[in-house]
């Protein structure tokens, strides 16, 4: 009886298991931002939405995430998409979208924020760099 439930449970396994791989194939990229909506001036201990404009290159980019540094009052921020290995993706030609992340402030100062807009043709890494002080 044991070898009986032994096997109609192994069986059930492999009967359940598929050699077939259905998964999505995916990777990710960093894409540069094109423009930001951010508040002129901050209040501490109060939270913002900021939101980052980015092109969108392909149907098969979506959005997963912002890379997000910290470091002092600095914070470096780019978006992050899934790219997805499709064979039917459209390139996008000025398909601007956005993305926002809630900011909270946290201490006194300014917050210099830089925005991770490529390289450019020298190779050097460029930033659209935004100052914003925080009030009383």
């Amino acid at each position: 009886m044991k070898r009986l439930v032994v096997f109609c449970l192994t069986l059930m396994l492999f009967a359940s298991c598929s050699v077939d791989d259905d998964s999505t194939s995916f990777s990710f990229e960093v894409l540069p931002v094109e423009s930001v909506d951010i508040p002129d001036e901050f209040e501490l201990g109060e939270t913002y939405p900021i939101t980052v404009s980015y092109l969108r290159p392909s149907t098969c980019h979506g959005f997963k995430e912002f890379y997000y540094l910290k470091e002092n009052n600095e914070r470096t921020v780019a978006p992050i998409t899934y790219v997805f290995d499709n064979n039917d993706c459209e390139t996008l030609e000025d398909n601007l979208v956005e993305a926002t992340f809630n900011f909270i402030v946290t201490s006194n100062g300014s917050y210099i924020f830089k925005f991770w807009q490529g390289e450019g043709t020298d190779g050097e890494t460029q930033y659209l760099i935004i100052e914003v002080p925080v009030i009383a």
